[in-house]
């Protein structure tokens, strides 16, 4: 047990400063003003009062109105494709695990260059269509292009955990369906989604808070004027350097976070996913 604790230290220690210390100064400049210095600081609650301005709440309405388009998107493409690859034999399945997790190998920036070098005024897209005598069509700094990076860069995040909760379906349930005479929508519906759902709830958690907070994608291919809730984080700690009102921000998003890890959690409380 002495050697087991030893092996646990560094992890604890690492833990207090990579994560229990950077979320303590995330809260204390939530609602305090003033702390280049711990002293004579002063608690306030403007910072949150700042967020329900009309300009922020626009923010935070086209994040979320973004950030579940993706995922819904996401779901409507990566279930098929998760269910397609969970039917195949399992050395095959194995391949193409890999091929959907292969661009998360490639760096996000490169990978939303190249989008842009595809979606750009003068990109592949739009000479293709000059071949065919359509006029160009203009997708660079739209919804659309912020959404198609999104879909490219997130698509894994889906389909990786409906493909593990279809991977551990018990197969003889729907079998038994079958038995009993229920059609292949009836067996689907009843047997199959039902199973499949912790995966579905956590492909959508982890593709909806991904999409609403990143920043990178939505400055690229949204343009400079482009801002979702990772956008206006980043300008607070970077360009404008009010760490305060960056912070309270930071802590609406972690705490929503949270809900929704408690939620999924009521939806599958032990983690046995489709067993």
């Amino acid at each position: 047990m002495k050697h087991f604790k030893k092996l646990v230290n560094p992890y604890i220690v690492w833990s207090l400063f990579l994560i229990v210390v950077p979320l303590f100064l995330i809260v204390l400049y939530s609602i305090t003003k003033g702390t280049s210095t711990l002293v004579n600081i002063s608690f306030t609650a403007e910072h949150f009062r700042k967020i329900f301005e009309p300009v922020y709440l626009n923010v935070f309405f086209k994040s979320l109105k973004l950030g579940l388009a993706t995922t819904v998107i996401c779901l409507f493409l990566g279930y098929p494709m998760a269910y397609i690859i969970s039917k195949a034999r399992e050395e095959v399945q194995g391949i193409l695990i890999l091929l959907v997790t292969i661009p998360m190998w490639i760096n996000t920036l490169l990978r939303t260059y190249a989008w842009i070098s595809l979606l750009s005024d003068n990109g592949l897209v739009n000479s293709f269509l000059s071949l065919l005598g359509i006029n160009p069509v203009n997708m660079m700094y739209t919804d659309f292009s912020v959404i198609i990076g999104l879909i490219c860069d997130l698509m894994p995040f889906m389909v990786i955990p409906i493909h593990t909760s279809l991977a551990k379906m018990d197969h003889s349930l729907v079998e038994a369906a079958a038995d009993l005479g229920a059609n292949r929508v009836q067996t689907f519906t009843k047997v199959i989604l039902k199973l499949s759902l912790p995966g579905i709830i956590n492909g959508i958690t982890m593709v909806f808070l991904l999409s609403i907070s990143t920043f990178v994608i939505p400055k690229l291919l949204g343009g400079a004027q482009y801002t979702l809730i990772g956008n206006l984080i980043e300008q607070q700690f970077i360009s404008i350097g009010d760490w305060n009102f960056g912070s309270a921000i930071s802590l609406i998003l972690a705490l929503v976070i949270i809900a929704l890890m408690r939620f999924m959690n009521k939806i599958d409380p032990e983690e046995k996913g489709g067993e």
